[in-house]
């Protein structure tokens, strides 16, 4: 009796065993078709967001331009574009008509920031390496000033309403330069090096920056010339990139950790949307007239996000560019959208352009 119930028991348990096998087995291949059709359905979803982009309409050679390719802008009457080569030490000036070279500035100190003042047609370049400011008559392409501020001159914006050059650097300045007398006027103080920064004439108090140092974005009083409040930063940090929408009271902020858009309410200072986005971006451009919003990031992709309504957004498009390809400039004036990709690939540095519309 004993050997049998013995033998029954191993007979029970062996079915009950073959019984769990098959379940599981079941349950795996349950699991591994829906984790087929979940990555079929990212891969849908990715490809829809690829195709639907913006279109490449030039590519613009940078031969001899090596490393790091930094902030660009635009003379549009004379239909050039001037590019801060950062790790060339240089500046080029292409002429968009025949998209053909012009000049080269060299000698210059790790180039970041670049901005063209149409009426006093004088060229700024912000220099990272020595804080300085040179000046550059824009026919001659010859010095004609140099401004020195006490380290790392970075982001650079001509207000035409008040016309003066404001200049962020060092360990927490925004400088306000005269472009015509070519003369240093003030130093707002900040609580860390500011990085973008947008200018409003229509928001009071005017000044928006981000300090990725002090995890805040500072609002400046341009009248005043002081800080007049601060908003922390809500669960992300390395706010670089910065656009504005002024017309729905809306700051786009860029984070780098985690890479992320933030889309902040500029009468209460909270967020009021919150997307994933390409890595490691370097520019964000608003599109008033398709209310889209443009993000280039060194991860080699162009984020194209949707604006419904004030308060929803969605990502439509998102277009390979290149390694390093994380500045960019957008020139509404032209619908077009310029992409800088450096030579880190192993082929020669380029512009891309591409023509802005609105994707459906």
């Amino acid at each position: 009796m004993i050997l049998t119930s013995m033998t029954n028991k191993k007979i029970y348990f062996g079915i009950i065993g073959m019984a769990g096998a098959v379940i599981m087995a079941t349950l795996l291949i349950y699991s591994t078709e829906n984790i087929g059709k979940n990555e079929n359905k990212e891969n849908l979803v990715q490809s829809k967001l690829n195709s639907s982009s913006l279109k490449l309409i030039q590519t613009i050679q940078l031969p001899n331009v090596s490393g790091r390719i930094d902030h660009m802008d635009i003379d549009l009457d004379g239909k050039r574009l001037f590019v801060s080569e950062l790790g060339n030490n240089s500046v080029d000036v292409i002429d968009l008509t025949t998209e053909k070279h012009i000049k080269s500035i060299t000698g210059l100190h790790e180039p970041q920031g670049i901005v063209f003042v149409p009426n006093t047609n004088k060229i700024f370049v912000a220099n990272g390496q020595d804080g300085t400011v040179q000046i550059f008559d824009a026919s001659t392409y010859s010095l004609v000033n140099t401004i020195s501020l006490t380290g790392d001159a970075d982001n650079i914006h001509y207000d035409q309403y008040q016309k003066l050059v404001y200049v962020g650097f060092g360990n927490g300045g925004l400088a306000i330069i005269d472009p015509t007398k070519l003369e240093l006027l003030d130093i707002i103080k900040l609580d860390g090096h500011p990085e973008s920064f947008q200018i409003s004439d229509k928001l009071q108090p005017g000044i928006f920056v981000n300090v990725p140092e002090d995890n805040s974005i500072a609002i400046i009083d341009a009248q005043k010339r002081t800080i007049s409040t601060k908003w922390q930063n809500s669960e992300a940090g390395g706010n670089y990139p910065m656009a504005l929408d002024d017309g729905n009271h809306r700051l786009f902020i860029v984070y780098r950790s985690p890479s992320q858009l933030q889309v902040i309410n500029t009468d209460t200072g909270k967020p009021v949307a919150k997307l994933d986005i390409v890595k490691d971006a370097d520019d964000i451009f608003f599109d008033n007239k398709t209310g889209q919003i443009y993000i280039t990031g060194g991860e080699g992709y162009l984020d194209v996000i949707s604006q419904k309504d004030a308060n929803n957004y969605q990502e439509i498009a998102k277009t390979p560019t290149g390694d390093g390809g994380r500045t960019s400039l957008f020139v509404p004036q032209l619908d077009r959208l310029y992409i800088a990709v450096p030579d880190y690939s192993g082929s020669d540095a380029k512009l891309l352009v591409f023509e802005t519309h609105k994707i459906q």
